[in-house]
């Protein structure tokens, strides 16, 4: 796993211990990152948002998946940002195979933001499109999608409560159109990446906003997406 020197001194000092087994040392240690995983797999919702794009997840939202997206995301443990990106790299890879790849992260909210002290899905993003550079496929990260109205609290809603909140939750930035973009890597595949899946509510919510603007949405790349969701 990719790790910089800052990192390291960074555990060092502070004193890290592993996320997925406790050993003292590195916020991951080489045993645990040998675990995780490799490459992607369908993770359609049920029930699935009408007309989502093909959806794949690095895994079950469970065990070490989860305990690394929240320690990077609610705890600011930022040399996990690699792991994390290694993961959601392998998940696109098998969206794009190798071809040129435009890498769309759900956006939080600015308070949500200035709370946690960074932004975790795009600091994600940007280390899985480092990955993908580094294996020789074309890949970019733009922040095209931005919130617009208000939502409320996820947590106890189900599918069609999520879907009902989120509803007109995302635009796309104006000169994300095709015609005013010229930033857009030319044949580029777009993706929209986010850490977890789990009722797909939020990642059609972000489909509909580009598509608005006519940007074809190749697939939905996530970290993990929660259990009994997977086509084996």
């Amino acid at each position: 796993m990719d790790v910089t020197v800052a990192d390291s001194l960074r555990d060092l000092v502070l004193g890290a211990s592993c996320v997925g087994c406790a050993r003292p040392g590195r916020v991951l240690c080489a045993r645990c990152a040998a675990t995780l995983p490799r490459a992607g797999r369908v993770c359609w919702p049920t029930p699935t948002p009408p007309g989502l794009a093909l959806p794949m997840a690095g895994g079950d939202y469970d065990g070490l998946l989860k305990a690394m997206v929240n320690a990077h995301k609610e705890h600011r443990v930022l040399a996990l940002a690699a792991p994390l990106g290694e993961v959601l790299a392998a998940v696109v890879d098998d969206l794009v195979g190798g071809r040129p790849v435009l890498l769309v992260p759900v956006p939080s909210r600015g308070r949500v933001v200035r709370g946690r002290g960074h932004d975790p899905m795009l600091r994600v993003a940007r280390q899985a499109a480092r990955r993908l550079r580094s294996r020789g496929t074309r890949a970019a990260v733009r922040r095209l999608l931005l919130p617009a109205g208000r939502v409320r609290d996820q947590a106890g809603l189900d599918a069609a409560a999520r879907a009902a909140n989120l509803a007109g939750s995302l635009r796309c930035r104006r000169q994300a159109a095709p015609s005013s973009a010229p930033s857009l890597p030319p044949g580029a595949l777009l993706v929209v990446v986010d850490d977890v899946l789990t009722t797909g509510s939020t990642a059609r919510e972000a489909q509909r906003a580009l598509e608005a603007e006519r940007l074809a949405v190749q697939g939905i790349a996530a970290v993990a997406a929660t259990r009994r969701r997977f086509v084996r």
